[in-house]
């Protein structure tokens, strides 16, 4: 295609030329975080955090403040997200199902085939499918190596070498994932934690200019567990300034048995008898200022390299993570706090730099919305749309419901004010975000909200596939 041709289909299309060169087609740097919560970017009113990077970051674009995730968990979540495709299509709703073999997916392009088949570089690196750093299995997870041009630290392996953490716990309990939850300030470096390793190979791929637009991939691991951390980020968070964590003792007496036994009340019922919940707290922020610094150091590269005029910046975590909220701890389970992720588009060709937007979205729209802003044609049967008129028009009505799902036929439903639960047994929760976005007080039982729970159950899947591939 010729530079002219391009430069009047930019136009056709809405997009501001000044600041994008006209025979290249935008760069995309692909930012995913494990289990960074809505503590960042002040997401759910606790204050605590603090994330200057990723505020730096979103007022560059559009901040989503009402983005949720397809599946609690790290596999199912990345899974749903690199292909499009929901949890209750393809079968994948637990960490150990190795979507790879999943027989539903094995015709469906995927984020980063996609941009290799139109031409772009594709580099990736860190935690973007499943794995993990609690044991050297872990280190590869269940990672495609197809579709990358290059892949650090290898194709065949995800996550890079980290610091080992002892076999016996120094803060946490040995009983909760043998010992690997748990945290301890470390005398040590950024630059030689994993996620300082992967940003410094990002770093060199950002100054560098590259024949093809590139799609650059990069995964942060923390603030995953264990909450091994440089002490600089324990410091930055003095116990005596942080606010005493809120315990509710009475917020599980209004839920269903099948929500309570998803919970692992058994880690928060050893913090509070311990006297350690808000030391974990601490540990937590003190891992999510570490990440939110590399993204810093992703931002700083892509400036000062030869692709900051052109070059769209997507930022996701995997889904988000309680901290005692429900007396429960991690993720998988479907209140707000394990479902609300932080991500921001930024795409300086459409505008609207700044802007928040409260209507409610789904990580499963990332593919959809990078296939439209680059220009990639379209892709039939994705779970997700594209975000781009909310880009160009945050305050657009929206009567959309998001879903998200925690194993088989277990599902919530999310729309502008409202969560509805639905367990696989028929149980029930719901809430009202307009009074009460802790989530409280579960309304399902009450007469009154019957309509109210027709009207959003009738966003449930019509049908929920079986796992695949099936669960041993």
């Amino acid at each position: 295609m010729n530079s002219a041709l391009r430069i009047v289909l930019y136009v056709l299309a809405g997009f501001a030329t000044d600041t994008v060169a006209s025979d290249s087609r935008p760069n995309v740097l692909f930012i995913a975080i494990d289990d960074m919560n809505n503590y960042a970017l002040g997401l759910n009113r606790d204050g605590r955090a603090q994330t200057p990077q990723m505020d730096r970051l979103a007022k560059r674009g559009i901040l989503f403040t009402n983005a949720h995730c397809a599946a609690p968990a790290c596999n199912p979540s990345r899974v749903s997200v690199m292909t499009g495709i929901a949890p209750s299509t393809s079968g994948v709703y637990l960490n150990r199902q190795d979507w790879r073999q999943c027989s539903r997916l094995n015709h469906r392009t995927t984020i980063p085939r996609h941009f290799r088949d139109h031409g772009y570089r594709v580099l990736g690196g860190g935690k973007l499918y499943h794995a993990a750093n609690l044991s050297v299995a872990g280190l590869g997870g269940f990672l495609d190596p197809s579709p990358w041009h290059a892949f650090f630290p290898s194709k065949s392996r995800q996550l890079p070498d980290e610091y080992v953490p002892p076999k016996q716990a120094i803060h946490g309990s040995n009983r909760f994932y043998g010992g690997r939850f748990d945290w301890n300030p470390l005398d040590m470096d950024d630059n030689h934690m994993g996620d300082g390793k992967v940003v410094a190979w990002a770093e060199k791929q950002l100054a560098i200019a590259h024949d093809d637009p590139l799609f650059l991939a990069v995964g942060i691991y923390k603030p995953h567990i264990p909450w091994y951390t440089p002490r600089k980020w324990f410091d930055q968070y003095p116990s005596s300034t942080l606010p005493p964590s809120v315990n509710h003792a009475a917020d599980l007496d209004d839920i269903p048995d099948a929500g309570i036994a998803m919970s692992k009340g058994e880690w928060h019922r050893w913090l509070v008898e311990h006297d350690k919940r808000d030391d974990a707290v601490q540990a937590y922020l003190a891992s999510l200022s570490f990440a939110d610094s590399m993204v810093g150091r992703l931002i700083d590269a892509l400036d000062s390299g030869p692709m900051a005029g052109n070059t769209i910046v997507v930022l996701w975590s995997d889904h988000g993570y309680h901290l005692g909220e429900k007396q429960h701890w991690e993720k998988r389970v479907l209140w707000e706090q394990a479902t609300q992720v932080p991500m921001i588009i930024v795409d300086r060709r459409v505008g609207n730099a700044g802007v928040r937007c409260d209507r409610p979205v789904s990580l499963l729209d990332l593919f959809p919305t990078l296939v439209d802003l680059c220009g990639l044609g379209s892709l039939d049967e994705l779970d997700g749309v594209s975000l781009r008129p909310l880009y160009e028009n945050p305050d657009a009505e929206s009567s959309r419901h998001i879903v998200t799902t925690q194993g088989f036929n277990n599902h919530a439903v999310r729309s502008q004010n409202w969560r509805y639960i639905r367990y696989a047994n028929g149980a029930e929760e719901l809430y009202d975000h307009r009074a009460d976005w802790a989530e409280l007080r579960n309304l399902a039982e009450e007469p009154e909200y019957e309509l109210v729970k027709q009207r959003l159950s009738a966003s449930l899947p019509v049908s929920n596939s079986p796992p695949d591939p099936e669960i041993q």
